[in-house]
């Protein structure tokens, strides 16, 4: 009996101790998946962060170089060609191993190893050095060690590229053919929520396209105005045609600049975010094949400044940018280092291309005894045209004329020099401005001495004029100057200066001769139209807390705006014409930007425009009836709907003269013969007949009063 009992408490508790158990359990939630769960999280996803530095095949090799054709020596001469290699690839980073394989005999085979501390500083290495000149029988051919392998795993059967389906774009410049020669311009506005594409009609635009999120921050037209670019977070889209379909895309992500080539074959990205997390392979700077989309070429941003980082020459066939201490050119569609190797320029601070011809005007500044100095060479020869040596140099801006004939040096100048504990110091500034004569022989300088502050300088598009806006608040001028052909020479003129302006912006019309002068952000928005021809002013009217100045490309326009990106309040844009008049208040809520979509050259030769221009007066009668036309809404929809009553008319008169025609036939049969169509060319033979009808009968009843 005892057993059985300690056997049934033995069973008891387990009893017990399940059920607390199982009521645990319950109370637990459970975490685990389903047996039929299909994970569809990636790794990369979850750990991201870690599989980018997790140890990979190539570890300690993606960083070595193989540099082939070197010179076979031995003995003394091996220590010689060693410090020649360290000078030519130690520029490009820290090389902490190389090696030099050797025959039974101690002579080189003629390629070596180098490694270095990164792969970028390897990647560049061979990008630059890959061809370089080491001597007349010895040109290095490098390549990075990774390659190898995989140029060995090439099928040794080609097999030929599946051709791309052809993809018709439609007419990407239909635009031009507007037949009242309207010029389009693109508004951002709610904040950037909707974005538009305007006719610019007479007296009030016309949306062609309207479109919420069409861009993330903001629009770009290409120089030429053929794309529109709108940005992303993972990249840029190109939009164009009549109805602005989507033209390509360009995955660059975190993007936040943009450039075109001037002959719109090239795009370049700029990505912050890139540079900061590319350390496999440069991907900051992207350049791109507009047309195919592939990417041609990518680099790091070591060294970031004001974009663009490249620049463009006039024709798109040379790219340059700049480090502390040297300046490469590129060239296209190679995309490689023009002749190999950079341009060794110490300190240089900023350059330019000439909007006309392939030089390259820099300027670097004062070291210790050395002056500052303004350089232009030529390209590709890299041969010096000219150069001039300042002193006292705080400052220098380059600023090209749009033909290239002439080249403005503004130069911030030190007026006082100090020692202050031992050191010689300067302050207090002065300036002038620099003329280079492009054209002439041995290229002279002008000098215009400016003794205030000079706050805008610009060139005008067309012709030799330029203008500054000088002094400082409340005595504030705009001077005009010209640069006019002498017997001794080309000389600079002063125009004349209009003293007392309240303005700090100036901006010329793209045809030239008409400037405005803008007083921007804390002045108020005045605005100024003057006329150069003889220094008139035209109009004065002021856009209050203006932010943006634009001319349209004809330069009959002119587009004032107050930005939401600038100014809280008031946003929307004003249109002016060339003379100052007001045509068109535009509110918008949050209007951010407007810009106008740019024309291309002309196809005309000079000659011919030159005889439109000659003879534009006989063109004016035409030009004068379609503008007052235009005049008046009221009165442009009333001459429009007498046209189409008109042409109702027609059309019904068209329509009865057919059936009477169709019908002579039955008239004739019905009068015996006789065409009475032509009753008023035999009266005589005709005798009148008078019908009477009873049409009603009328009683009267008159009754005895």
């Amino acid at each position: 009996m005892a057993e059985e009992k300690a056997e049934g408490s033995k069973k008891s508790n387990k009893k017990n101790r399940n059920k607390e158990e199982k009521h645990v359990d319950e109370d637990e939630p459970d975490f685990s998946d389903p047996e039929d769960f299909e994970d569809d999280i990636t790794d990369e996803e979850l750990v991201g962060d870690l599989l980018k530095i997790r140890p990979r095949e190539t570890d300690g090799i993606d960083s070595v170089i193989v540099v082939d054709n070197v010179p076979q020596v031995a003995g003394e001469r091996l220590s010689k060609l060693q410090n020649v290699v360290r000078k030519i690839f130690g520029k490009f980073g820290k090389i902490i191993n190389e090696h030099y394989p050797a025959d039974d005999e101690g002579k080189t085979k003629g390629f070596i190893f180098l490694e270095f501390q990164n792969a970028e500083d390897a990647i560049e290495a061979v990008k630059t050095t890959n061809g370089y000149k080491l001597d007349k029988a010895h040109t290095f051919a490098v390549n990075l060690f990774t390659d190898f392998d995989k140029y060995a795993d090439i099928p040794d059967e080609w097999t030929p590229p599946e051709p791309k389906e052809y993809k018709d774009l439609g007419n990407l410049h239909s635009w031009l053919q507007n037949p009242h020669c309207y010029d389009q311009f693109s508004v951002i506005y709610e904040n950037g929520a909707r974005t538009a594409i305007f006719n610019n009609a007479h007296n009030e635009p016309t949306v062609i396209e309207e479109r919420g999120g069409w861009t993330e921050t903001y629009v770009r037209w290409s120089p030429k105005g053929t794309y529109l670019a709108t940005f992303h977070s993972r990249g840029i889209a190109l939009w164009g045609g009549q109805s602005f379909k989507q033209i390509q895309r360009f995955s660059h992500n975190g993007v936040h600049f943009i450039d075109f080539s001037p002959c719109e074959k090239y795009m370049v990205t700029f990505s912050p975010t890139a540079a900061a997390d590319s350390k496999d392979e440069p991907k900051a700077i992207i350049i791109w094949d507009i047309i195919s989309g592939v990417q041609k070429r990518a680099f790091s941003c070591e060294h970031a400044s004001a974009w663009p980082i490249f620049k463009w020459n006039h024709d798109g066939k040379y790219f340059a940018r700049m480090t502390p201490d040297t300046l490469s050119v590129y060239e296209t569609p190679s995309f490689g280092l023009l002749d190999k190797k950079s341009i060794k320029v110490d300190l240089i601070k900023d350059f330019s291309w000439s909007p006309t011809d392939n030089i390259i005007s820099y300027w670097t500044p004062e070291e210790r005894e050395t002056p500052a100095r303004v350089a232009l060479i030529d390209i590709p020869t890299r041969k010096v045209l000219s150069q001039k040596n300042l002193f006292t140099v705080a400052d220098c801006k380059l600023h090209w004329q749009k033909a290239g004939d002439f080249l403005c040096v503004k130069v911030d100048r030190f007026n006082k020099k100090m020692e202050v504990d031992g050191q010689v110091k300067f302050c207090g500034v002065f300036h002038n401005i620099n003329i280079f004569r492009i054209r002439e022989k041995q290229i002279p300088v002008d000098v215009v001495e400016v003794k205030e502050n000079i706050m805008a300088f610009a060139w005008e598009p067309v012709g030799k004029k330029f203008a500054i806006i000088h002094g400082d608040i409340p005595r504030i001028a705009a001077s005009v100057y010209k640069v006019s052909e002498g017997k001794e020479g080309a000389t600079v003129e002063l125009i004349q200066t209009l003293e007392k302006r309240s303005c700090n912006a100036l901006f010329w019309s793209p045809r030239g001769q008409f400037l405005v002068l803008a007083g921007l952000g804390s002045m108020a928005g005045e605005l100024e139209f003057v006329d150069t021809a003889d220094m008139t002013t035209m109009a004065k009217t002021e856009h209050f807390q203006a932010t943006d100045v634009e001319w349209d490309p004809s330069g009959r326009y002119v587009v004032t705006g107050v930005s939401f990106w600038g100014c809280k309040v008031d946003n929307g844009y004003w249109i002016f014409n060339f003379q100052g008049k007001m045509i068109h208040k535009q509110p918008l809520p949050q209007f951010c930007q407007l810009l106008w979509r740019p024309r291309p050259p002309t196809l005309l030769d000079e000659a011919t425009v030159k005889n439109v221009k000659k003879n534009i007066r006989k063109y004016y009668p035409t030009f004068a009836l379609e503008d007052k036309m235009r005049e008046s809404k009221a009165s442009k929809e009333q001459i429009d709907r007498r046209q189409e009553q008109l042409q109702e008319y027609n059309e019904w008169r068209s329509e009865l003269e057919y059936y009477y025609e169709e019908e002579k036939e039955l008239r004739l049969e019905l009068r015996r013969g006789v065409d009475t169509d032509t009753f008023d060319n035999d009266v005589e033979n005709f005798e009148e007949e008078h019908i009477d009808f009873l049409l009603k009968v009328e009683e009267t009843v008159i009754t005895e009063g």
